[in-house]
């Protein structure tokens, strides 16, 4: 088995490291990530500028590693066009993140995004993430995708889901179980920061909170506060295939 790692942290971010020493002991390990923090960044891709790739040896020399001055998606476009072509991935897994990716802000994640690529190209793809920023230590959750591993792979004729987990940050004992659930919705207060700059410019920072809103009792976000590990099973059709009923009945003038 080949898995392609990535992340949005960036190459040498804390999380990435203990999920490639645990899973390179159970298959071949890739890594192609950002030369730097990618956070946030959606489904981005470069452009307007060249890709540069670095070969590192952050992870041993067992393992080939690519710094790439890209965003997530970018990093999987690349490896799985050029740097992987002759060799591609069984899978893909994309973290860990060193923040929750819960509800509509999978939206908004690089995390999810590399997975999203990954299952754009035909490749199964998991994301993952640390349900809190208040991290101790990343190698439980590392254990438990190598352990989700082969669930996903039974999966792989089903095409264009991608599976985002999320992992309680608790002492393992205090680990409840898995649940698969569905999104929940996080919305911030759009909390801007004025600033002004010795010209006399206004620039500003935004730093929203989290609102604390009710959650559905099978969603993500209600799952990792009662110390489960979440499951979402996503999927980037984002037609709403139950209007079409009554869409098609809309007459036009034309």
């Amino acid at each position: 088995m080949h898995i392609l790692i990535t992340n949005d942290d960036g190459i040498y971010a804390e999380g990435i490291y203990p999920l490639v020493m645990t899973l390179k002991k159970i298959a071949k390990v890739t890594v192609g990530a950002p030369n730097r923090e990618k956070s946030a960044t959606g489904h981005a891709i470069t452009m307007h500028i060249p890709i540069t790739v670095k070969r590192i040896t952050r992870f041993g020399t067992d393992v080939a590693a690519y710094s790439i001055n890209g965003t997530p998606a970018d990093c999987i476009k690349l490896s799985l066009d050029v740097l992987l072509k002759n060799d591609p991935p069984d899978l893909v897994v994309s973290g860990i993140n060193n923040a929750p990716n819960l509800g509509t802000d999978v939206i908004y994640s690089g995390t999810v995004s590399g997975a999203i690529e990954a299952s754009l190209m035909g490749i199964p793809a998991i994301a993952v993430s640390m349900a809190s920023h208040h991290i101790v230590q990343f190698d439980d959750a590392a254990a438990f995708i190598e352990e989700l591993i082969p669930y996903v792979l039974q999966c792989k004729h089903i095409s264009k889901i991608i599976f985002n987990v999320n992992y309680p940050v608790c002492e393992k004992s205090f680990v409840r179980g898995v649940r698969i659930s569905r999104l929940g919705i996080r919305r911030y207060t759009n909390n801007f920061i004025h600033r002004t700059d010795p010209r006399g410019n206004s620039y500003y920072w935004m730093a929203g909170e989290l609102m604390d809103i009710p959650q559905e009792e099978d969603s993500d976000m209600e799952a990792v506060k009662h110390n489960y590990i979440s499951i979402t099973p996503l999927h980037y059709d984002l037609t709403h295939d139950a209007l079409f009923p009554d869409m098609r009945k809309w007459s036009f003038n034309i």
